[in-house]
């Protein structure tokens, strides 16, 4: 062999050797080459007497060619059909595993690809298989894991389990760690009154938060609009972009106020100039309340309408009843408080108040003619305009009768005629009367009622004291239990009834109290016994035993004479 020859055969000695000796062992990383690839597998070449196959889909996140070099983990020299079986995909884990452990323990971040959503969270690729729990996905656990699959994110790693080669992943941590230090960034170089942009995290009954570069900052709902708003909804939606304004910067507590309003001009400066009072205005309801209309009248600027300032005459209950939600209204301007941002309206004052000349439609003592509008326990209400009525006391009814309920003598819709008596313009009331289109039949009553007259009439009412009788005039009479007869009466029902014809004589008439006193046994005294029977009435005192009229046909009306007995106690 010649000098020159020398040399290669010692290389291909040195091959031959190596091959001969070079020992391929189970779960071990080999080298090797690609000779083919097939629709479902990859023949690689790792140097021992037959090659080996390594599914395809191993391969899929690369581009490979025939002849390409690759690490191969041999997991069998020799299967049943006697391949050597390979996987680059398990090569990859063990080579990546330690990788993982030191980033691990060095606190570092991983990259990895979203394979599929599993029960409870997502499987990821980070060069080895992990777990990324549902609550790690991100800050707001998403409703919808399915669409991050396929997606590459960094990771923290935040266990891993050496045995049973589990590692737990954090997308979550990753993001708040950013959002920590963009926060810092912008608490830093962030002023009061710079205006800046962010997005619409969240909504609350009181306000909402906004991102401000990985800040939240809160924008109260005073702060939205110079105008009232109920919720922050109206104005605002989730993931919506805003201009606001910083308003305040708490540095130690990393919080920051904004404010969405104070990006326009305050509508409320120099309100009373725009607005005096007194001023006719127009506007559009915006809302509607047990207690009030709101008018919006400029851009970010409502007017209170209280339901009293509706209508001088017409009783509404709610404005509801008569105004509608974006209803064009118009208005005077009735009062202002500019630090309250408060303004009060008020509809009727475009019209003439009714009741200011009332005195002059209505003077005292005019006779007018109305229909009953309403009855009431106390009196009845009569029609006298559009919105005005007069009320009929229930005293004012009758001279003589004692009215306990108005509805014993009138019905609602009657056409009656009644007499002005007063008018309280402050409270807007008209007093009526009825019973003063006739005379007081009490003020002549010497004239026709004398002690001594012997009178008839009808027994109207019954009481435990004594009974009523109906004289000519409308008048009534009282016959005490003891003017009934000459014997001891002990039940005034005994003696008398309701509806029954008497004959009495007048003992006792007194104007002041409008009572007339008869008496039955009295009927055939002599003027000797009539003056006697007569002075012993009058011991029959409201403090003794005989009460006044309206009092004893208060009892009247509501005694049951088998079972009540009269006594002083009565007249009080």
């Amino acid at each position: 062999m010649s000098a020159e020859l020398a040399p290669v055969a010692n290389e291909e000695l040195a091959a031959l050797i190596d091959q001969e000796f070079r020992e391929f062992r189970e779960g071990s990383i080999v080298n090797g080459t690609i000779l083919d690839i097939r629709p479902q597998v990859v023949i690689v070449d790792i140097g021992y007497k037959s090659e080996g196959v390594v599914p395809i889909q191993e391969f899929e996140d690369e581009e490979i060619e025939v002849g390409d070099e690759v690490e191969i983990l041999l997991e069998k020299l020799e299967d049943d059909d006697g391949m050597i079986v390979l996987s680059k995909e398990k090569a990859a884990h063990k080579q990546n595993w330690d990788k993982i452990v030191a980033v691990f323990e060095e606190g570092g971040l991983v990259r990895g690809k979203v394979k599929a959503a599993v029960k409870g969270g997502l499987m990821v690729n980070v060069g080895v298989e992990a777990f990324l729990p549902g609550s790690q996905v991100d800050i707001i656990p998403p409703k919808d894991l399915s669409e991050y699959v396929g997606n590459i994110y960094e990771f923290k790693i935040v266990k891993v389990n050496d045995d049973r080669k589990n590692i737990v992943l954090s997308r979550r941590e990753v993001i708040e760690a950013e959002r920590s230090e963009r926060r810092q960034k912008f608490l830093q170089t962030v002023a009061v009154g710079d205006k800046v942009t962010g997005q619409v995290k969240n909504l609350t009954d009181f306000g909402a938060f906004v991102d401000l570069e990985g800040m939240d900052g809160l924008l109260h709902i005073t702060d939205m609009s110079w105008g009232r708003i109920a919720h922050p909804s109206e104005l605002l939606r989730i993931g919506q972009e805003v201009d606001v304004q910083i308003l305040e910067v708490d540095r130690e507590k990393e919080r920051v106020s904004l404010g969405l309003k104070q990006m326009t001009d305050n509508p409320w400066a120099d309100i009373q100039a725009k607005f005096p009072i007194g001023a006719e205005v127009s506007g559009k309801v915006t809302k509607l309340l047990p207690y009030g209309a709101f008018v919006e009248i400029e851009k970010g600027v409502e007017g209170l309408v209280h339901v009293s300032e509706l209508s001088w005459v017409k009783r509404i209950t709610r404005p509801s009843d008569v105004l509608e939600l974006d209803q064009e209204l118009k208005a005077v301007v009735l009062g202002i408080s500019e630090d309250e941002q408060k303004i009060s309206l008020g509809v009727r004052q475009l019209e003439e108040n009714p009741w200011d000349e009332i005195e002059s439609r209505y003077p005292i003592g005019k006779q007018v003619k109305g229909e009953i509008r309403n009855l009431t326990a106390y009196g009845a209400f009569m029609g006298l305009e559009e919105g005005i009525d007069g009320m009929i006391h229930v005293s004012d009814l009758s001279w003589t009768r004692k009215i306990n309920h108005p509805s014993e003598i009138l019905k609602k819709g009657d056409e009656v005629e009644a007499v002005v008596l007063s008018i309280d313009k402050e409270n807007q009331r008209v007093s009526m009367g009825m019973k003063q289109l006739d005379n007081d039949p009490w003020s002549d009553i010497d004239s026709k009622f004398k002690v001594g007259d012997i009178v008839k009439g009808t027994v109207a009412k019954i009481a435990s004291f004594g009974a009523f009788v109906s004289l000519d005039g409308d008048i009534d009479g009282l016959i005490h239990i003891s003017q009934l007869s000459e014997e001891h009466v002990e039940r005034v029902k005994d003696v008398i009834k309701v509806g029954d014809e008497v004959e009495a004589r007048v003992i006792k008439v007194d104007k002041i109290e409008r009572r007339v006193g008869l008496s039955i046994k009295a009927v055939a005294y002599t003027d000797d016994q009539l003056e006697k029977e007569s002075a012993s009435f009058e011991t029959l005192r409201p403090a003794g035993d005989l009460v006044g009229l309206e009092q004893a046909f208060n009892l009247a009306s509501s005694s049951t004479p088998e079972t009540e007995e009269w006594s002083p106690s009565d007249d009080k």
